[in-house]
């Protein structure tokens, strides 16, 4: 007869935490321990849950492809909340030393964790920023989709080209090797294919590529030169469109569609 033996999952720092509220919960009520411990789990459940937003939006595997609206808010304010309570806990400190009762130097380990939260929370926001743009060059792509021609100006905000109107991902891996060949650096691909952000907002990405770049900088023009030898699609936006573009950027491959409901 053949035995088994189970081995129980390791439970997540919030779970135990959970469990440990539940059990010392049951004996605040019997009166056997005082409220206080039980605030104390509470406010390291409250950062354990912190931890988690952080290591799974910033620090884990997740990319920018892959976030969405939502969890870049939740990313920026558990990075926040994490700041607002080093910072409590460097008033107390603060408390004790300007009491006499510790010495200032205990202070130092505080200044450096509140510190570290800071950047941190600088990194989170960066990352919010950079959704956030992308958000705004999706929306000015699907406008710039609804017109067969631009309005003839002298400088115009947005350019297209369709040339043989197909962009596929050899044609990107040759624009990959190309660029780094003539500026000996990666290009800086700010959204790659489809995105979370993108099918939030009912856009078909698949296929397209954003790019960091100003158009009407030295390598903005370079890429657009070895688009058009290439006969490959692209639009050109050249700096903010009010309520459309925050930052300039070059889209490659055809415009971005509504998605169908099948999709």
């Amino acid at each position: 007869m053949l035995a088994f033996t189970l081995h129980a999952q390791p439970l997540s720092k919030t779970e135990a935490l959970r469990q440990e509220m539940e059990r010392i919960g049951g004996l605040v009520e019997q009166g056997a321990l005082p409220r206080s411990n039980l605030s104390q789990l509470e406010a390291m459940l409250e950062e354990a849950k912190d931890d988690e937003v952080l290591s799974h939006t910033l620090y884990g595997k997740l990319t920018i492809e892959d976030l969405t609206k939502e969890q870049a808010g939740e990313m920026v304010g558990a990075a926040q909340r994490q700041i607002e309570r080093q910072a409590e806990r460097m008033k107390t400190a603060k408390t004790l030393v300007d009491q006499g009762v510790a010495a200032r130097t205990t202070l130092t380990p505080y200044l450096e964790e509140l510190e570290s939260r800071r950047k941190t929370l600088d990194l989170a926001e960066s990352r919010a920023r950079l959704l956030e743009e992308l958000a705004a060059m999706a929306l000015a792509e699907e406008e710039q989709m609804r017109e067969d021609e631009l309005q003839p100006q002298p400088y115009r905000v947005a350019e297209r080209y369709d040339g043989d109107g197909e962009f596929e991902p050899a044609d990107l891996r040759m624009v990959m090797i190309a660029y780094r060949k003539q500026f000996a650096r990666a290009l800086p691909v700010s959204a790659l294919g489809e995105t979370a952000l993108h099918r939030s907002m009912g856009f078909d990405h698949r296929g397209r590529v954003d790019v960091a770049l100003n158009p009407d900088q030295m390598e903005g023009l370079w890429l657009r030169r070895f688009l058009e030898k290439a006969r490959l699609p692209y639009f050109a936006f050249r700096g903010a469109i009010s309520g459309r573009a925050t930052a300039p950027h070059i889209h490659l491959g055809p415009p971005s569609l509504r998605l169908r409901v099948a999709d």
